[in-house]
């Protein structure tokens, strides 16, 4: 098993994921009331990232493999990517998780994080995309 291919079974892992939450587990944070949603925060946030963490430093330790590799146009824009997807997640939404995590969020930030999570669905699923169609090109 190559790289390429190793790049395209995690990015697919990570386009389901962030579909899943997308779609499932950040609008169920709505339906919670707050002790609740706290107490579930806290598991949720846990278990979670003992699968998102792996595949976001595999996403990380690939895009500088490649870069050092070959600086070409997919690996420079794979790179762009994972590294936005790095800065987005940690400047919009581990605040966001935060207030979650201390009782202190509201619908508000409940819908914030909603409509923010959008922008990582997209561009993991964009890289997800390029990773398909690098593997195609390289076949």
């Amino acid at each position: 098993m190559d790289l390429t291919e190793i790049r395209l079974i995690i990015d697919g892992g990570m386009a389901v994921l962030i579909w899943m939450v997308q779609l499932i587990v950040y609008p169920s944070f709505k339906y919670c009331n707050k002790n609740h949603l706290v107490l579930w925060h806290k598991k949720y946030s846990g278990r979670l990232a003992v699968i998102v963490i792996p595949l976001m430093f595999s996403q990380l330790i690939i895009s500088i493999i490649q870069l050092f590799e070959k600086v070409d146009f997919n690996n420079s824009v794979y790179a762009i990517l994972v590294w936005s997807l790095w800065l987005i997640t940690f400047v919009f939404f581990v605040p966001l998780h935060g207030k979650i995590a201390q009782g202190t969020s509201t619908l508000k930030t409940l819908s914030s994080l909603i409509i923010r999570n959008w922008i990582r669905t997209v561009l993991w699923t964009l890289l997800f995309i390029l990773s398909v169609s690098f593997r195609i090109y390289t076949l």
